[in-house]
């Protein structure tokens, strides 16, 4: 499966999971989460469909009206629903952290879905993609350096451009991992327990311990 085939799989699986949708409604709105400048097509979002409801991810249903009936007419609305498999199996999409998930492609689908993955999840993909654009990055400005007398003005603008693009993504990036960093320390001060207070503390500075009565020892 292309990279784009798996983002596209996380996609459909991660806008499902809330509440099903028939077709139509969820092309629009993965058009929206993926669109990368380019819409998707029927012919490209239903084989997909397709191959999740054979392997048991998704289930197929009759679109209703409010009253409950079935709609009439030659084809019915079909609405896509995640199975328990689905769900376990979009689960497992979600905490996949390598460097597919740093990609341009993935990335992207895996950041829309943050909320539902864990703190762990989000740092490494944070950082492996900030280290994968630091080396674009690095080397942007290698070829650059070298290229730079032999360029015209308008390739050379188009090459700055790029670098700032870059650059701008990186101090975004930044400012998540900082963000993330502070709230896992956030979260691990509260989970740590308090020490004892002077109170409950002797003479030497050990823990205070109950006399034998207040053990309940008869």
């Amino acid at each position: 499966m292309g990279k784009r085939a798996q983002a596209l799989e996380l996609a459909v699986l991660g806008l499902l999971h809330d509440a099903p949708m028939h077709g139509y409604e969820l092309r629009k709105r993965v058009n929206a989460l993926l669109g990368w400048g380019r819409a998707f097509s029927y012919g490209t979002l239903y084989p997909c469909l397709k191959d999740l409801v054979r392997q048991g991810y998704l289930a197929e249903d009759s679109a209703v009206d409010p009253t409950g009936a079935h709609l009439s007419g030659r084809r019915a609305k079909i609405v896509y629903k995640l199975t328990p498999d689905g769900k376990e199996h979009f689960a497992e999409l979600l905490a996949e952290a390598g460097p597919s998930s740093w990609d341009d492609e993935q990335f992207g689908v895996h950041f829309a879905f943050f909320a539902k993955a864990d703190a762990a999840t989000r740092m490494r993909i944070l950082e492996g993609r900030r280290s994968r654009l630091q080396e674009r990055l690095d080397q942007f400005r290698s070829a650059l350096q070298r290229t730079r007398e032999r360029l015209d003005a308008y390739t050379l603008e188009l090459q700055r451009h790029g670098l700032e693009s870059v650059e701008r993504e990186v101090r975004w990036l930044d400012e998540l991992i900082n963000a993330e960093r502070g709230t896992v320390e956030q979260s691990n001060d509260i989970a740590r327990p308090s020490p004892p207070s002077a109170g409950d503390r002797n003479r030497t500075g050990e823990p205070r311990t109950a006399p034998p009565s207040e053990k309940g020892i008869e």
